[in-house]
């Protein structure tokens, strides 16, 4: 009860000190009080820009679409992933200004150097993964040894099958993500999700389409080039600034990684290099937010 009043009690006094000719910047999904804060804010004048991090109605089911498109309704506008979540939002209704993201940004409370090498052979890549490693959420991970032909996955996480381990498979334990930053080991950043080896196979798989991964810009931080699907809502991003690898499946991953020369991966490393410039210094949102507010008008 008191938590309820506290956090009541907090957002009514942040939006009674805003001002006419104000923008407010909310964060979605917001939990409590979304359609409230829109419409206080639109009493008084001010104008309200939502950052999408998740749809409900996709990840967790907890939404109709109907509802969700309601609940967005509120706000004069949205800075929305990519190209496919903007255009999934137009088809179902949203009327108000959008603007694609492209990447999110991913800062630090301190500069962080990668300590970590290019390879130095061919035919030697390695894979690494940071996430869950249970089966429940990622069962692709102990298909994937088989089509690895030699190749290393090494792992960071929590849930891992030592029943089900591989010699391909490395668990490498839990690691802060300043830690991965500074010091990991493999050589591409594997986004990939669900229980399947080929591209967009259940729901977080099809989720992926419209979704752009936040593992991605840990991997991007770590200089690392990325490993993704075709159909994945960050693929066109990925090949147009040459960071990484699209594959409509991991069957033949091995194949995949024995044809990357490495003039091809040092190239995408320095293109990772510079990716994490940028999102290390919140360039990615300042655009979005800059060419969306001068498009509405300041």
């Amino acid at each position: 009860v008191f938590d309820f009043f506290y956090t009541f009690t907090s957002v009514m006094k942040a939006l009674l000190t805003m001002r006419k000719g104000d923008t407010l910047l909310l964060q979605y999904p917001m939990k409590k009080y979304y359609e409230l804060v829109c419409d206080v804010a639109h009493s008084r004048g001010v104008r309200v820009i939502t950052v999408i991090h998740d749809l409900g109605c996709f990840r967790r089911k907890k939404l109709t679409v109907e509802r969700e498109m309601k609940r967005l309704a509120h706000s004069d506008a949205l800075i929305v992933h990519n190209p496919t979540m903007h255009k999934w939002l137009l088809d179902h209704g949203y009327q108000g200004e959008m603007q694609i993201i492209g990447l999110f940004d991913y800062l630090s409370p301190q500069p962080i150097i990668s300590k970590r090498e290019a390879p130095h052979s061919e035919n030697d890549y390695s894979l690494f993964f940071a996430g869950s490693l249970s089966t429940k959420h990622n069962a692709f991970i102990y298909m994937l040894p088989e089509q690895l032909k030699g190749h290393h996955f090494h792992l960071y996480g929590s849930g891992f099958r030592e029943d089900l381990a591989k010699e391909e498979l490395v668990y490498e334990g839990f690691a802060a993500d300043y830690e991965l930053m500074e010091n990991n080991h493999g050589d591409f950043g594997l986004s990939w999700y669900g229980e399947s080896l080929t591209e967009g196979k259940g729901m977080i798989g099809e989720y992926m389409a419209y979704n752009n991964p936040h593992k991605i810009l840990l991997y991007l931080r770590c200089h690392a080039p990325i490993i993704i699907g075709k159909t994945a809502g960050l693929a066109s991003f990925v090949e147009e600034n040459g960071i990484g690898i699209c594959v409509d499946s991991l069957e033949n991953i091995g194949d995949v990684l024995n044809s990357v020369s490495l003039a091809d991966y040092h190239r995408m490393q320095e293109n990772a290099k510079a990716m994490s410039e940028k999102i290390s210094s919140g360039y990615f949102f300042r655009k979005a937010f800059t060419e969306l507010t001068e498009r509405m008008g300041k």
